[in-house]
């Protein structure tokens, strides 16, 4: 039934009325959990959206920079504007420039006709340049004065074109260190650091393991119309664990239990190697991490979980990367289930 409350859901950690599933986009812009260091980030994004400052939002990769910048714009006068987000770590340094302000029409080879950059594509909105500590230091020099003086200058152009956009920028480095190591400039930091958001690890967050847990499961059961539980077994691990990955990986594991299980969610250490005691978890959310003395059946094993969590556990997509057909990748899911099953009897 449309907006049921389902078993594993969200909003019974959290005391909320059951959310129907139209409603999970709006549930994604909430800072889920109640440790002091979120309700700290919390009060911060309240006092600061309704403002036009810009946002400096440090923290561990994995823990939810870019969610804190959704959730800044959501909540400012900016909010029916565009929102734009640009990872400075993914462009080429000689490509960056022109994402950046733009370029005009044969200012480089390639470059075939006009383009807006990301400032223009955000003019009235947000942007976030997220990763600001892999941006060359020669660009944040022509950023400063592009957030002084409001005005840009797309690559080979020589007119002034006016931006009203507000920025927030976002690093996994610790400032200080940014600027030892001369990845960033100061008068740049203090720009941009009208405010600044400390994301803590999930590691300090041990009041909130369970009810992310319980939220992206929730999501799970909401968009699937399934009534999967989390196991107290699975309770207790996700507890222990460190979670090197932060929320990004904590999420990831709930998505990789949902698949594997039925009914009840409970994994043992091949179906999530990154919980084995001492083993770090890979924080890309497009790649695995192997272990030199992997078999290659837990190799294939992991492959297919990734793949299946790239794409949201569309079988049919992912069997058409994996390059099997749709029965040989159910066969292989059914065949790990056996195994679980028979692990545990």
């Amino acid at each position: 039934m449309k907006g049921e409350f389902l078993p594993g859901d969200h909003g019974a950690a959290l005391g909320l009325e059951p959310p129907a599933p139209e409603a999970i986009e709006d549930c994604a812009l909430r800072l889920i959990g109640n440790s002091p260091g979120m309700q700290k980030v919390r009060e911060l994004i309240s006092r600061v959206a309704p403002t036009d400052s810009t946002v400096l939002i440090c923290g561990e990769s994995g823990s939810g920079k870019e969610l804190v910048a959704e959730s800044i714009h959501a909540m400012s006068p900016r909010a029916d504007k565009p929102f734009v987000a640009l990872n400075c770590a993914a462009i080429p340094a000689t490509l960056i420039e022109a994402e950046l302000f733009g370029h005009e029409r044969g200012s480089f080879t390639g470059a075939l006709r006009t383009r807006e950059g990301v400032f223009e594509r955000a003019n009235g909105g947000t942007l976030l340049l997220d990763e600001i500590t892999e941006m060359p230091l020669d660009l944040q020099s022509r950023l400063l004065r592009v957030l002084e003086t409001k005005r840009l200058n797309r690559v080979g152009g020589s007119a002034d074109l006016p931006v009203d956009v507000r920025v927030i920028a976002s690093t996994n480095r610790v400032p200080a260190r940014a600027f030892e190591e001369g990845r960033l400039r100061e008068d740049i930091y203090y720009r941009l650091a009208v405010v600044n958001v400390e994301l803590p690890p999930l590691r300090n967050r041990g009041e909130d393991i369970l009810v992310l847990a319980e939220f992206f499961l929730g999501e799970l059961n909401l968009g699937n119309g399934t009534r999967k539980r989390l196991s107290a077994e699975l309770r207790e691990r996700f507890m222990r664990h460190s979670w090197p990955g932060n929320v990004r990986e904590l999420r990831n594991a709930v998505e990789r239990a949902y698949i594997l299980c039925d009914g009840e969610l409970n994994l043992g250490d091949n179906e999530m190697p990154s919980l084995r005691a001492g083993e770090g978890a890979s924080t890309d959310p497009d790649g695995i991490r192997v272990t030199i003395g992997t078999t290659l059946d837990e190799l294939e094993r992991t492959l297919i979980l990734a793949t299946l969590r790239h794409f949201e556990g569309d079988k049919r997509r992912a069997a058409d990367v994996l390059g099997c057909s749709l029965k040989t990748l159910y066969n292989k899911l059914h065949a790990y289930r056996r195994e679980r099953h028979a692990g545990m009897n």
